[in-house]
């Protein structure tokens, strides 16, 4: 029950992996011998996949990055910024969105500016309509909160920012793995999220660069596979994912994404949300009904994905952590979840427990960790 942290890996995406060492074990675009173009073809192959998961235009829109975290860092490093320029985020965002646009500041001298959630981890649009000018050169948002597991209205943030030029960035690490996510549909410019939370291996994750934003980033890494052409006087980039994949990439972590999405797909992502709507309404709705319990975050199962962050009366969430892991090997996690603001501004506790579901927990899981929690709870009165 520590999925958002990291999920498991199914058997199918293994054998994917240990298929490209024992098959065709060669670097990508770097021969034409047998070994390398089978390798090419399922590397460029994940990208397609993952293209279409996410309603990208083009395979050329991805970038593969080893996680969430890289691919925000290589869009804010990556834009030319200006004094004067202003980044709008949120106090519910997980430190890799959040100290990123903080260093911008400091480097670029461009403002800074934080909306605030209500207490169950929901915002109020209005607000952003009001802080996003016509100096706002992005907003960056995470789609779900893995401190609360609160969905963020997207779609219409996008709007908001387009109306005033202003660039999307989406942090989709909690969101991509369990709900159908259309980055034509939200209008979103940029959208990154991490292999290890949807089934894949960790040392993989994807950025969706829209077309059309693409050269307004320059590559934080070059060298060999991001050039078109190089002269003793110059170089000349290429242009869609070649031109951010520097030097020879994760080629068996790559496919196993790619294996990956194809078994989310196969799944159906409808039936991933429904499942996950079901045991998370069951983990809530349990958790609520224990005195001693706090939970935190929306109450509403359909502003949230299968997560619940909770404290069990004056007890440190390490020690509830570890009570359920002794006691019946039930895996959890607890802290600041690298979402300090959200705890000290939203939530107001030093951390949480933190239960994250996934397709292979069932209800009847859900029922033993409600249990145990009851046993914890009463063993301090």
């Amino acid at each position: 029950m520590d999925s958002a942290a990291s999920s498991l890996t199914p058997e199918p995406v293994l054998e994917k992996m240990t298929e490209f060492y024992h098959r065709y074990r060669a670097n990508v675009d770097r021969g034409i011998h047998q070994l390398s173009q089978k390798a090419s073809e399922e590397y460029e192959s994940a990208h397609r996949k993952v293209a279409r998961f996410i309603d990208a235009r083009s395979e050329e829109e991805i970038i593969m990055t080893r996680n969430t975290t890289e691919g925000l860092n290589i869009v804010a490093n990556g834009l030319k910024w200006k004094k004067g320029d202003k980044i709008v985020t949120t106090l519910m965002d997980h430190h890799s969105n959040f100290i990123i646009w903080q260093r911008v500041r400091q480097r670029h001298g461009v403002k800074l500016e934080a909306i605030k959630p209500n207490e169950q981890g929901l915002f109020n649009v209005a607000d952003f309509e009001r802080v996003i000018d016509d100096q706002t050169r992005v907003v960056a948002v995470p789609h779900v909160s893995n401190a609360l597991g609160s969905v963020v209205p997207i779609s219409e943030i996008s709007k908001i920012a387009a109306r005033r030029g202003a660039l999307t960035v989406i942090d989709g690490a909690q969101s991509v793995p369990h709900i159908r996510v259309d980055v034509r549909e939200i209008g979103c410019d940029f959208l990154a999220f991490s292999g290890h939370k949807m089934c894949g291996p960790t040392g993989s994750g994807a950025l969706y660069m829209r077309g059309e934003v693409a050269k307004e980033v320059e590559p934080t890494l070059i060298g060999g596979g991001t050039i078109q052409d190089v002269s003793p006087e110059e170089f000349t980039l290429a242009s869609g994912w070649h031109r951010f994949e520097a030097g020879t990439p994760a080629i068996a972590e790559v496919i196993g994404l790619g294996r990956a999405v194809d078994y989310l797909t196969q799944l159906g992502m409808e039936n991933v949300r429904a499942h996950e709507m079901g045991i998370g309404k069951a983990l809530h709705e349990g958790l609520r009904k224990i005195p001693e319990v706090k939970v935190y975050g929306p109450e509403d199962s359909a502003d949230r994905v299968a997560l619940a962050s909770f404290n069990v009366g004056d007890l440190n969430p390490h020690d509830v952590a570890l009570a359920l892991d002794v006691s019946k090997k039930i895996m959890i996690r607890s802290g600041h979840h690298c979402a300090l603001p959200t705890m000290k501004e939203v939530i107001h506790a030093d951390g949480t427990a933190r239960a994250s579901l996934y397709i292979y927990n069932t209800a009847e899981e859900v029922e033993l960790f409600l249990s145990t929690v009851e046993e914890i709870a009463h063993s301090l009165t």
